[in-house]
């Protein structure tokens, strides 16, 4: 009997079936898309983390031997140890134990604790932070929450297609109940239609996100193909995401057609026949803050918005969501626009132009140092390498300051990270020029200074100094604070040493280890352009690229490239947003459109005592009002919450946000979905006021 009814129905219901497969179908798709472009987002930040900076997700540093390195292999959770020069390069079978793991490695192995080092951005990609980390890094947890955020929505517009059909039949279904049918049979009749209406939809839905997604794809190589330091980005599918989609979207229009069956099939059969569920509108009860800025239109349009509340409840959340997820996403790569901007772009402008690797190469067996710094256009160049040392520093050695600190126990932990910066010799002449000291050969100058944590944060580093001026590990020339220009960030705690090669030549057997790679830093002249700093790289590439094996970066067009990349990550989040508002659009266009019967009815008995056409037009402008400015009024503060927040946790001053604060886009945005709200209730008026008065007033069964 179901069957054949259900049948009968959709064969008769076509438009309503129809709007209810296109939802089904526009969510699968848009949840596909979602977890298929998610997933190629995450893999591409992945390979591009493992072609920049290696696959391996611990490093031990030290002296191991044969046995020491079966001993790590031997470790249940190791998945491969690969030694590298004086270090060992771990990756686990299960990452998120690496923090318990490697100190037992290290006990086991009886090294010190610095002598680990793991590799946090790869880790973080997991979703795995550092529990000693105060300030984890959140970029991708932000985007999960966003496409969670997306995702859940998305059941909105289902259900609602859903809710719309099903209250259309409530009087046919209790006439059903009352000859005998179960609530249980109701709601599997009504289950039964949404899997028939749905299942090719979300089939049709899911290929086609993965089509869109591909070709989104392929116009993102399209577009960034002259990107620096940028791989190609391969389309890649995993079969777990299919199912993961198809399920996900399954589940959703299950979901979405439960609610609303399950309500009506729990409808006494008096109830159902007399649709006593329809729109009420509940004339006696106060609007409050309506009513008492607006007097009677006010109160009337608060009675009606509050009849309607269940009705507009896609629309508030779906709003709300868009413009919370557009607000906050606005605010969070504004603040770390300025963040990227304070510590990379505006802390090293002044710095370097163009910075060349030139791979697998000895300091001392470069030979072209003079050629790059005599190529027209360049006004300053530095060669150098850099090289690891560790050392012990007693007390008795440890600057005053420091010592009232607490010491070097307290403040760093022991023992010091002293890294050494090896320059060519004529760099280092200059260089002791430039600190005021007789330029020398033989000796190493002393960046002495150590963050003093306890009085300063992170944005705003106090120094203070860190060894006693007669300190000499090695033969020093000088102590200083004034850092060499080289586009280098030293750790916090770390007494960095820069020496010439010439020293290096005699010492490098004795201390520290050399990296395999050397540095060209080169300053451009004032003023250059991108155009002037391309070609300038084009040169110092020939020169030396004719030689040697090199990667070179240039500073203005590694800022386009970073700015390109933000633009388009917040042009495919400002796009999920705006479907969100779409969502809610569409609900406040179906519900104004969908109870025009009702609001006829509602303005005739208005007009019948006296109301004139201005005070409705004026009641439809203060629920515009109230739909549009709710999710405003909510997301604001909740987004002034999260500056809030940001800025602190970032340590950024307030003003500096003020003066960057995205007030524009979204303003544009408010407006967007007021002027769209605005055209539902428009489209709804214009055709509420064309009635007549006596055929309106004449079925007194409509509320």
């Amino acid at each position: 009997m179901w069957k054949n009814y259900s049948a009968s129905y959709l064969k008769h219901n076509r438009a309503t079936g129809m709007s209810i497969m296109a939802a089904a179908l526009i969510s699968a798709l848009f949840l596909s898309l979602l977890c298929s472009f998610f997933y190629n987002f995450w893999t591409y930040e992945v390979e591009q983390i493992v072609l920049e900076e290696g696959d391996w997700q611990a490093r031990l540093t030290g002296d191991f031997d044969e046995n020491d390195l079966a001993s790590i292999r031997n470790f249940t959770n190791v998945e491969k140890a690969v030694r590298n020069k004086t270090a060992v390069d771990l990756c686990f079978n299960n990452p998120r134990t690496i923090f318990q793991d490697v100190p037992l490695i290290m006990e086991y192995l009886g090294l010190e604790e610095d002598a680990a080092e793991y590799h946090l951005l790869l880790l973080s990609r997991y979703l795995i932070h550092d529990p000693q980390d105060q300030e984890p890094p959140l970029l991708l947890t932000f985007y999960l929450v966003v496409l969670l955020l997306v995702s859940l929505s998305l059941i909105l517009i289902i259900h609602n297609s859903f809710a719309v059909s099903m209250n259309t039949r409530i009087h046919q279904f209790g006439i059903f109940s009352s000859i005998g049918a179960t609530p249980g049979q109701i709601r599997t009749c009504l289950m039964q239609e949404a899997a028939v209406l749905c299942a090719v939809p979300i089939l049709l839905g899911s290929l086609l996100g993965i089509a869109i997604g591909y070709g989104i794809m392929q116009a993102a190589n399209v577009i960034a193909a002259d990107a620096q330091g940028r791989h190609e980005a391969v389309w890649q599918y995993h079969p777990l995401v299919l199912v993961i989609t198809v399920l996900s979207a399954v589940l959703t229009v299950l979901f979405s057609a439960w609610i609303p069956a399950r309500k009506l099939s729990r409808l006494t059969p008096l109830e159902a026949i007399r649709n006593t569920g329809q729109l009420r509108l509940k004339k006696k009860r106060k609007a409050g803050v309506l009513s008492l800025l607006f007097g009677i239109e006010g109160e009337l349009a608060g009675n009606a918005l509050k009849a309607q509340k269940k009705a507009l409840r896609t629309s508030t959340i779906s709003l709300t969501l868009s413009f919370l997820g557009f607000t906050m996403m606005l605010c969070f790569f504004t603040l770390s626009g300025i963040s990227t901007r304070q510590t990379y772009f505006e802390k090293y402008q002044n710095v370097w132009d163009i910075m060349v690797t030139v791979m697998d190469t000895k300091l001392e067996d470069f030979k072209l140092a003079e050629e790059v710094g005599s190529l027209p256009g360049v006004r300053d160049s530095v060669v150098y390498q850099k090289a690891a040392w560790t050392i012990t520093l007693p007390e008795e050695w440890q600057s005053e300051e420091l010592i009232a600190l607490g010491g070097l126990e307290e403040v760093a932990g022991s023992p010091v990270k002293a890294p050494m910066a090896i320059m060519d010799d004529a760099s280092f002449t200059e260089y002791c020029t430039k600190i005021g000291i007789a330029p020398r050969l033989d000796g190493a100058i002393v960046l002495n200074q150590i963050w003093d944590s306890k009085n300063s944060d992170f944005r705003h580093k106090k120094y203070i100094p860190f060894v006693k001026e007669d300190w000499e590990e090695i033969p020093v020339l000088a102590y200083t604070q004034h850092i060499p220009e080289l586009r280098e960030e030293y750790a916090n705690y770390a007494l960095v040493h820069f020496l010439p090669v010439s020293m290096w030549k005699e010492i490098s057997g004795q201390v520290g280890e050399a990296e395999a790679d050397i540095y060209i830093r080169i300053l451009a002249g004032e003023g250059t352009t991108l155009e002037e700093l391309n070609e300038l790289e084009a040169a110092v590439t020939q020169l030396v690229g004719a030689g040697y094996k090199i990667e070179s970066e240039n500073r203005i067009q590694e800022k386009v490239t970073n700015d390109d990349m933000i633009n388009g990550f917040m042009l495919i989040l400002s796009a999920f947003c705006l479907l969100l508002a779409v969502i809610g659009i569409a609900n406040v266009f179906s519900n104004t459109l969908g109870f025009l019967y009702q609001r006829k009815r509602e303005f005739a008995q208005y007009m019948s005592v006296g109301m004139t056409p201005g005070g409705m037009r004026k009641m439809f402008c203060l629920e515009v009002l109230v739909i549009a400015g709710r999710p405003l009024l909510i997301t604001l503060p909740l987004t002034a919450a999260f500056v809030a927040f940001a800025v602190t946790a970032s340590h950024l001053e307030p003003i500096e946000f003020l003066a960057e604060v995205p007030a524009v886009p979204i303003a544009i945005f408010s407006l967007f979905i007021f002027a769209f709200v605005a055209l539902a209730y428009y489209i709804g008026g214009r055709r509420v006021f064309q009635f007549s008065l006596t055929d309106a007033l004449r079925n007194d069964t409509v509320i």
